[in-house]
């Protein structure tokens, strides 16, 4: 019998990485791990406890001591941070200029590389990010990059933030998208690298539906090449 693959999903910002790890992870039954939700859930924490997020071995401390942890409930995945549900708390605006500063923390990254990998030890996980495919489980069965221009992927942000009631401008956002690209790429520690057995998909002018059946396409032609049942749709 096959068993249980680890999905690495990378790829920069407004590529679609996190919806589509959500619909590969309930298409397939698997456990979604949003690793941004994981970073997001530390600087929350570290905020109400009153740290100072340049303070980088409290950071580091607090950030081993976390239990995080995602559930299935009937309005959708949930993050919980010690046991409480902390979905909305960790999308504010606020708590995300904190992530921002946080998430450069080696020390953080280290912990919460280790949670990830704790969390995905026994498969059937989908895992999106900029480094799960490089750092965090660089032997994962499957691993996709996906990527779009810039000008989508400021495109697709404008849009949603439209859909929010913001009035922003298209180039000023497209710029903005740019700069997360140089960010990340140009980072210390974990920067954002395809790696080289990565399947990459190119998400420019394609919908969410199509992009999924991509990625499904990629999931049964490795399956198949395993002994054992394929993994259904």
């Amino acid at each position: 019998m096959s068993h249980a693959l680890t999905i690495a999903i990378d790829g920069p910002s407004g590529a679609g990485k996190s919806t589509l790890s959500k619909l590969v992870a309930a298409r397939l039954g698997y456990t979604n791990i949003d690793t941004g939700a994981m970073y997001r859930a530390v600087a929350l924490a570290a905020h109400r406890q009153g740290l100072d997020l340049t303070d980088a071995a409290a950071l580091t401390e607090l950030a081993k001591c976390l239990d995080i942890r995602f559930v299935q409930a009937p309005q959708g995945e949930r993050v919980l941070l010690d046991g409480v549900d902390v979905s909305e708390a960790i999308r504010t605006p606020e708590n995300s200029l904190r992530t921002a500063q946080v998430a450069a923390c080696a020390g953080v990254r280290e912990a919460m590389v280790s949670l990830q990998r704790k969390l995905g030890a026994r498969g059937g996980v989908v895992l999106e990010g900029r480094d799960i495919g490089t750092v965090v489980f660089p032997h994962a069965e499957l691993k996709i990059f996906l990527i779009a221009t810039a000008e989508e992927r400021g495109r697709r942000r404008w849009e949603e933030l439209r859909a929010k009631g913001l009035e922003v401008e298209l180039q000023q956002t497209i710029a903005e998208v740019e700069a997360r690209d140089r960010a990340d790429q140009q980072r210390e520690h974990a920067p954002l690298v395809q790696a080289a057995d990565a399947v990459v998909l190119d998400t420019t002018g394609l919908d969410i539906d199509a992009v999924l059946m991509l990625i499904l396409d990629q999931v049964e032609a490795v399956t198949s090449r395993q002994p054992g049942k394929s993994e259904s749709r």
